[in-house]
């Protein structure tokens, strides 16, 4: 397989770990790819799985039924001896868009290192994770699952430890890491996790189905096998733009309805036995240390537009929908001092994000493993705080590029947050230890930026008032 070498990083790009997911093989479990003769050139990557939505910063295309878009790429440092830690990167994008292949994703910083950095690529939207009758859940997860068994059989070839692997994931991609600590079928093939920016976003298989007859009525299909079969990717596309733009008069959607995406990981009692919190807290992955964490102002960029024009009536309406027990004045008590656009704000990043995170470093203790929390309050230079995804430049420097152009012109205090992050993650990747103390009763976590100390967690109030209302599978209501 001939790569190349940039500035002491050897890359190889665009490496089939399955079949191409089209014909007979679209919604199937991922099959093995077509071997091929000679020399492969793996100078370039492969195209993208199809996109359902546009991110910010993205100029992926959108792409149709893209051949060998089953994809890694990998990065190792040259001229280090390995066996070296790998680190597998699962991207985010609300389970609607994103690819390995995201400039903003380049693993050489991090492997200059000491690391081999495995990006993949996975199928979304309908085609990954929609409920289509005659077809097996969480097709996504299960190319998840492919591309590691990938990583297993051939990561030593490239320099890495297939005994020393973590797996790390921002937004869907923590979702997904989440997922794969509960599945059976991803035991043994990963032994430390990061999970940055965890959404609550596991769906019953009844809402699941919900969601899939919806999308399927948008675009004039049957919601089987037989009916999505045939329909285009932007088919596909335009039925979930128009469903997610009715989502919040679907009242039997809960909760899920007034997010950011109807897709998700489905608890389907087979692919994914149980919810990920549940599973936690019964131990299933106690041995696989895990860093996980968010962001300080998780919710910012979802609401962008109303920044500023938040009234007490949106307030109310957020705190009724999503306050913890449904108890809104138990929420104001922790927060007197917030005005309406702030508790408008934290409380649906709370539920979406916070409760996730947290429950879940607790779920992991609980069930006898060790999880290490951090909080990212680096500042954006356009006046959102530390939002959703600011955590991407700084944990592959890839600063002003792609999603990274929330920060274009890094200060130096902004590259110093980056390499702590960074230096971290391989540290953990290569120890289980990323430096800070593991979550006990004593809530120290790692805070970035603000001078990157270990201190309290500081939005523990919050956090305590959320444990009363445990995370779970999100059901499908019936009024």
């Amino acid at each position: 397989m001939q790569g190349k070498e940039d500035d002491g990083v050897r890359q190889w790009l665009g490496i089939p770990y399955a079949a191409p997911p089209w014909s007979k093989r679209r919604f199937a479990p991922p099959q093995p790819p077509a071997s091929w003769e000679g020399v492969r050139d793996a100078t370039h990557y492969g195209p993208p799985v199809p996109q359902a939505m546009r991110t910010p910063g993205s100029d992926l295309p959108d792409g149709g039924e893209a051949p060998d878009c089953l994809t890694v790429n990998v990065w190792a440092p040259a001229g280090m001896a390995g066996p070296l830690p790998v680190m597998v990167w699962i991207y985010g994008g609300a389970y609607l868009a994103g690819a390995g292949s995201e400039p903003s994703y380049d693993g050489s910083a991090l492997a200059r290192l000491g690391v081999v950095v495995v990006t993949l690529n996975y199928r979304l939207a309908i085609d990954g994770f929609g409920a289509v009758e005659g077809a097996v859940a969480n097709r996504g997860l299960l190319d998840q699952v492919a591309a590691l068994e990938w990583v297993r059989d051939n990561i030593a070839g490239f320099g890495g430890d297939p005994a020393q692997v973590t797996i790390f994931g921002e937004s869907a991609g923590a979702g997904s890491v989440l997922a794969l600590l509960a599945m059976p079928r991803a035991c043994g093939l990963f032994h430390r996790a990061i999970a940055q920016s965890v959404p609550n976003l596991f769906l019953s298989s009844d809402l699941a189905r919900s969601v899939g007859e919806a999308v399927a009525q948008a675009a004039g299909v049957t919601p089987d096998v037989v009916g999505w079969r045939d329909a285009k990717q932007h088919q596909v596309a335009d039925a979930l733009a128009k469903v997610r733009q009715g989502m919040a008069a679907r009242a039997d959607w809960g909760r899920m309805g007034q997010s950011v995406t109807p897709i998700g990981p489905v608890v389907d009692g087979d692919v994914l036995p149980e919810d990920p919190w549940t599973a936690l807290r019964r131990g299933v992955a106690r041995d696989i240390p895990l860093i996980i964490g968010h962001n300080r102002d998780e919710y910012r960029m979802f609401i962008a537009d109303k920044l500023g024009h938040v009234t007490d009536a949106d307030a109310d309406w957020a705190l009724a929908i999503f306050a913890p027990n449904g108890d809104a004045d138990a929420y104001r008590a922790i927060l007197p001092d917030e005005d309406a656009g702030s508790l408008f704000e934290k409380v649906q990043g709370d539920w979406l994000f916070l409760s996730a995170v947290t429950q879940a470093a607790q779920a992991q203790v609980d069930g006898g493993g060790h999880a290490f929390v951090y909080e990212l309050r680096l500042e954006a230079p356009n006046g959102m705080g530390a939002p959703h995804a600011i955590d991407l430049p700084l944990t592959f420097n890839t600063f002003g590029v792609g999603v990274g152009a929330m920060i274009p012109s890094p200060t130096d205090a902004q590259r110093v947050t980056g390499e702590v992050l960074r230096h971290a993650w391989t540290r953990f990747a290569a120890t289980g230890d990323p430096g800070w103390p593991r979550w006990d009763r004593k809530r120290l976590v790692q805070v970035l930026g603000e001078g990157d100390k270990v201190r309290v967690y500081p939005e523990i109030a919050r956090m305590d008032l959320w444990l009363g209302e445990r995370c779970q599978t999100l059901p499908l209501e019936r009024k």
